[in-house]
């Protein structure tokens, strides 16, 4: 299913990092101007191309890009994707800006935090700074026929974090500030890089709510509905996992003990455990990582 359709204007394409499925998504604006929401990572940028000619996009008819953050799996591949579309302006956060001017050190970083994982995505291609526009939070972006886009500052997943919300259809993209969705189990799942900072996100959930969504369109993965209970979901299990971990690092406890911890009191993440270990990118280690997000966040935030 490379390519789903939510709606007349809205359309998911499955971007299939090593021909995964249901991992990364772009979506697809169609109004009286052309808009792409997420990018993915560099190695998808053909499989996206696709999915426009599925759809029946040119790729001179793109007016916009927009990522939510520069992640290699959300932003990556934004600077091989503008080389396709000569129209297109891209719309990010303006922290983002020069590290996709200049992606050397992004690539370094990711790279260390990632390892292996970075060659499911590869290297970010560098971006003319007049094709990028910056991100303002509560921007407005008209497409025509009533395709109105929100541009929300959310932080704390990233500090240039955005989410998009299309106000006609009260659908929002929150990137990775709702977590990652396994439709199949219907549960969600923490992404927590080293720096979350906790309070941060929490604000930007209860920003997000405010919009009273009705879907979600989650980058990780698809359409969901009953947005504001899942909103509130992933904030309860954010502050779940919070406690576990703040008590067991009080305990000196080590990260495994912490991660069993987690899976005993954590029913989302042990529903989801088996997809987790199955999983090219999910398995290498994303637990201890979401924790180690949290850890960094009480040594910085709360010595």
């Amino acid at each position: 299913m490379p390519v789903q359709k939510i709606n007349d204007a809205i359309f998911l394409i499955d971007l299939k990092p090593a021909d995964f499925e249901n991992f990364i998504a772009s979506y697809v604006l169609k109004g009286e101007k052309t808009a792409i929401i997420e990018t993915g990572p560099t190695l998808t940028v053909p499989n996206l191309l696709k999915g426009l000619e599925e759809i029946n996009v040119k790729p001179d008819e793109i007016d916009f890009v927009m990522v939510s953050h520069i992640h290699l799996d959300h932003g990556g591949g934004a600077g091989t994707l503008l080389e396709h579309l000569p129209n297109a302006k891209l719309i990010v956060h303006p922290r983002g800006i020069p590290h996709l001017e200049n992606p050397q050190t992004l690539w370094v970083q990711a790279r260390k935090a990632l390892g292996k994982i970075v060659d499911f995505y590869g290297k970010p291609q560098p971006i003319p700074k007049d094709r990028m526009i910056p991100a303002e939070n509560n921007m407005q972006l008209d497409l025509g026929d009533e395709i109105r886009i929100q541009i929300i500052e959310t932080l704390g997943h990233a500090s240039h974090h955005i989410s998009f919300f299309e106000k006609s259809n009260k659908i929002l993209f929150p990137g990775d500030t709702a977590g990652i969705y396994i439709r199949s189990l219907d549960v969600i799942v923490p992404t927590t890089p080293p720096l979350l900072v906790l309070h941060m996100i929490l604000d930007s959930i209860e920003k997000l709510k405010k919009l009273e969504p009705k879907k979600l369109c989650y980058t990780h993965f698809g359409l969901a509905d009953d947005a504001l209970r899942k909103l509130d979901t992933y904030a309860n299990q954010l502050k779940l996992w919070a406690s576990i971990i703040k008590q067991g690092l009080k305990n000196g406890e080590n990260l495994e003990r912490i991660r069993e911890r987690i899976i005993e009191e954590d029913s989302a993440v042990r529903k989801a455990l088996p997809y987790i270990k199955n999983h090219p990118i999910m398995s290498r280690g994303i637990i201890l990582q979401n924790i180690e997000g949290f850890i960094a966040y009480f040594k910085k935030f709360q010595k």
